[in-house]
This record gives C-alpha cells, structure tokens and sequence, in this order.
C-alpha cells in the first residue's frame, strides 16, 4: 500500500511559515510527505529537515520527493528527539518548523498498521515499527485501573471504568488479539441506548491506547518551547492538533512562552528574569475550510497555531 496522507490546511500553513528561499526548515512528521513537498518546491539555496519516526514514511517520501534529494535531509526518529539531531549536525537556528500531530491517512487506512477500529486486523497502533510496546501488549499486560486512567485521560470517556472493566473480563478467558475484538468489547460496555449516540463508541479507547503506545504527548508542551527558542528571530512555528488534549498543551506553552514574567501577580519587582520569547499570530486557533472539509472530512478536527519567535 502506497504511504499516502492529504496534507491538513496546506495553505494556511505554508502561509504560516513565511517561507525564506535560503531558510533553514524542519517538518517535525513528515508522514506522507504533502506539507514537506510544498515547502522544499520553494527553497533556493534553503535546507528542509524532515523527521517522522515510521520509516515507511520517510522511504516513501524519499522516492516521491527524489527530485528534491539535495535540499532534504531525513531524520529516522521521534521529532522529540530532534534537538540532539540539530546539536549533532551544528544547526543552531531555524527559520521555521511545522508540527502536524495527526495520524496520516496511511496508518488509519492500512488495517494491518491496526489502528482502526473499522477494520479486523492485529491489534499494533505502532508509529515506530521497530519499538516493543503495542497496542496487544497495552490490553493485555497493564492493569484494569491503569487501563481505566489511560482511557480517562486520552481519550476522555466518562464510560472508561466500564470499558477496562470489559477488557479484564475479555482477556481473562483469552488473549485479546485483534481491533475486531477490541471493538466489541467497547461497544459492549456501553448501554444500548447511548451506544451509537455520538457516533463509533471505539473512538475514545482506540485514541488513548494508540496515545499511550506512541507516547504522544509525553513531553509535548517541552520540546515545543525547545524548537520555538531554537527559531531565528521572526522566523514562525506552525502546530496542527487534532484533539482537545494536544490543542490544550500547545495553547499552553505558547501562553508560556509569550510572557514577559512569571512572578506573583503581587511581587513589586520582577526578579524572574524571563524574557518573551514567541508572539501569538493566531489569537484563536484556524480550523478547516468548508472546501477542504468536503475534500478532506478527516480536517474537521484540525487546529493550526501559529507564533513567531521575537
């Protein structure tokens, strides 16, 4: 199956990053490689690192972008590992980075990847083939409270006591081994009634496992304020989120970072010493196009932040 993923707000983004044609660029998920093609087609004499930790992305995009070969340079890795990759290769500044958090429309659709709840397939959500933990081990090795907190906190189901519950039960006659499997055990711990009222029920549970084995947004909030410092003054970052829980971490390092002082409110002299170091350029978050969102229905949750470092 070809790596495929329909680049979310394009547009707006490559608008955001007010690119420089000898900047210095970094696509923090690469993915499909759209947002990575668009920005390398317009440097002259500018560099794009691109980083995604699934390696089918980056030989994918390593075949579809060839023609760009001497101005990229690919990263094997989780972007927030990425400063240590700029420090190695002497990149002290960047002109701009992009972050698009999503799941790329090959990993959803590609049943054998599982992470879809649409389909029967091995239960996996791995990002990073090459990692241990899975979403089989996640169902079947952690405890029932630890899986009720996981699917409290991502995926933020009022049902998630109930859901742990069923799975415990589930696995205690067999080994869950399959989405097929663990869809009906979700769906079954719902009440008849509200099962289907805002839409798939698997939707909360399968989002926290696969945040829980992609550790998602484990030090999210940090490597933002680190990739934002390392921007050249005026040069932008660009974040797309697709839930509340990622949108809420980078609203709030942006808010971070744009102050001048974190001291007490009644401190009569500032002795913090912060400086602010971003301005905030989208005041509220830009969301999908009713064009885009009839081309691309997998936008409608997307928000573009976007801020510039002063």
């Amino acid at each position: 199956m070809e790596f495929r993923h329909i680049p979310v707000m394009l547009g707006e983004c490559i608008d955001g990053l007010d690119i420089k044609p000898d900047g210095v660029y970094l696509d923090c998920t690469l993915g499909g490689g759209g947002h990575s093609e668009k920005i390398v087609s317009q440097l002259q004499g500018g560099k794009l690192i691109a980083v995604d930790k699934d390696i089918e992305a980056i030989k994918s995009s390593q075949a579809r972008l060839s023609e760009y070969k001497d101005k990229i340079i690919y990263i094997h890795d989780d972007f927030k590992n990425v400063i240590s990759h700029l420090d190695e290769m002497g990149v002290e500044k960047l002109d701009g980075v992009l972050i698009d958090l999503g799941v790329s429309s090959y990993q959803l659709d590609n049943a054998e990847r599982g992470f879809s709840y649409n389909a029967d397939a091995p239960l996996d959500m791995r990002m990073d083939q090459g990692q241990y933990l899975s979403a089989k081990q996640v169902v079947n090795e952690y405890s029932q409270e630890k899986l009720a907190d996981i699917i409290w906190q991502y995926g933020e189901d009022k049902l998630s006591r109930a859901i742990a519950r069923g799975i415990v039960e589930y696995r205690n006659k067999k080994e869950i081994e399959t989405t097929g499997e663990l869809a009906k055990i979700v769906e079954q711990a719902y009440p008849a009634k509200l099962r289907w009222k805002f839409g798939n029920p698997c939707k909360r549970t399968f989002q926290a496992i696969r945040i829980e084995v992609n550790g998602e947004l484990k030090d999210l909030g940090e490597v933002i304020e680190d990739l934002s410092i390392r921007l050249k003054t005026g040069g932008r970052i660009c974040i797309i989120t697709f839930h509340s829980l990622e949108d809420r971490i980078v609203k709030r390092a942006f808010v971070q970072l744009n102050k001048e002082c974190v001291c007490p409110p009644h401190q009569p002299i500032c002795t913090c010493g912060k400086r602010r170091e971003i301005e905030i350029v989208t005041k509220k978050p830009l969301v999908a196009s009713d064009r885009e969102l009839e081309e691309n229905s997998r936008s409608s949750c997307a928000k573009l932040r976007i801020a510039t470092r002063v």
